[in-house]
């Protein structure tokens, strides 16, 4: 024991020299190390969320091997944390209850994936304009058709002072007769063509309002299949789901875990999953962009992950390889049994 102490004596001496010799050296080449690890657990274990830098320092200082601050550039864990916001390297903030931090991905991969997550946003906003446009146009079109069927008031005149005017006020009655009271022979057909008349035209105007009716019921129904559809294609900006298999997209992990596929065990605050690597058994836990979704063979299961029919199990029935979309038979709930067609590849994935 005396033999092994004093050869550590030793090497520890021969490290102070060196250090002694270019301390500076030392110092970057430490800082460097505590920024790298410090970030590396800051990206994988909270991602792009707002946290507490304490909290991240308490978890990074609980790793045996650890570089110390005190070995490095920065005298306290506030001067790192200013530090990362000049570098622009994370979003900092100082609060009543201290600084809080959030990291800046720049992974060209997750910028494209924000960026087309951006576009179908604005797409969708598109949609929902058009369909606004849609129903104004029905509306109006409606208020134009009872504007046009307003009824036409004409005077009542009588060719004969002698005649008398009578009104018949039965109950449904829409005209009036005009009868005269001179001889029961000649009132006769008269009145029978003034009955005749009012008959036909009431059967002309409970047809046309029957005609109106179905217009009406026409206009609606495309209103609500509009909404209908307008929810059907409503998206959301998270798509994970227990028990499906996702496909992990990210380097930085390594190639022990790039593009290899996983089972989603439990969902974290909408975007985030603790995965089950199935080759391995390990257990991550990884933000939605790090995550693509896994299609299958036709006739496996799939879960909707996104859109009206989101939360659905259904059968994968066929693959459209040029529009990078497929058709899915809706296999759970209220609506199983409906053929869903050009469902994008992202919005489904394989259930384990």
């Amino acid at each position: 024991n005396g033999f092994k102490c004093h050869c550590m004596s030793e090497s520890h001496q021969r490290q102070l020299l060196l250090a002694s010799e270019n301390p500076q050296q030392f110092m970057d080449y430490f800082s460097e190390e505590f920024r790298n690890d410090f970030l590396e657990l800051l990206r994988r274990r909270f991602g792009t969320k707002r946290v507490h830098n304490n909290i991240v320092y308490n978890e990074y200082i609980s790793h045996r091997e650890h570089i110390h601050m005190n070995a490095t550039q920065w005298e306290t864990l506030t001067d790192f944390t200013k530090w990362l916001g000049r570098e622009g390297l994370c979003k900092v903030d100082e609060t009543p209850k201290g600084w809080y931090i959030q990291y800046i991905d720049r992974d060209p991969e997750t910028i494209r994936r924000q960026q087309e997550q951006e576009r179908k946003k604005k797409q969708d906003l598109d949609d929902e304009e058009k369909t606004a446009k849609f129903i104004e146009q029905q509306v109006r079109r409606g208020l134009e058709g009872k504007e046009l069927e307003k009824p036409v008031y004409t005077e009542l005149s009588r060719e004969n002072e002698e005649e008398k005017v009578t009104f018949n006020l039965n109950k449904g009655a829409s005209t009036s007769i005009a009868a005269s009271s001179k001889t029961s022979s000649v009132l006769g057909p008269n009145a029978l063509k003034t009955v005749e008349g009012a008959v036909k035209r009431k059967e002309s105007a409970h047809s046309s309002g029957q005609s109106k009716e179905k217009k009406k019921k026409s206009a609606l129904d495309e209103i609500m299949e509009l909404e209908e559809e307008k929810k059907r294609t409503s998206r959301r900006d998270y798509w994970l789901q227990p028990e499906i298999i996702v496909k992990i997209v990210t380097k930085k992990l390594g190639e022990k875990y790039h593009k290899k596929k996983a089972v989603v065990k439990e969902v974290i605050d909408k975007y985030t999953a603790v995965v089950k690597m199935i080759d391995s058994g390990d257990k991550l836990k990884l933000d939605q962009t790090h995550l693509e979704t896994v299609i299958p063979a036709p006739g496996k299961k799939v879960m909707v992950l996104n859109g009206g029919y989101r939360g659905n199990e259904g059968i994968l029935e066929s693959i459209n390889e040029k529009r990078f979309s497929a058709t899915i038979i809706i296999d759970s709930g209220p609506l199983k049994g409906r053929r869903v067609e050009d469902i994008q590849y992202e919005d489904i994935s394989k259930l384990a």
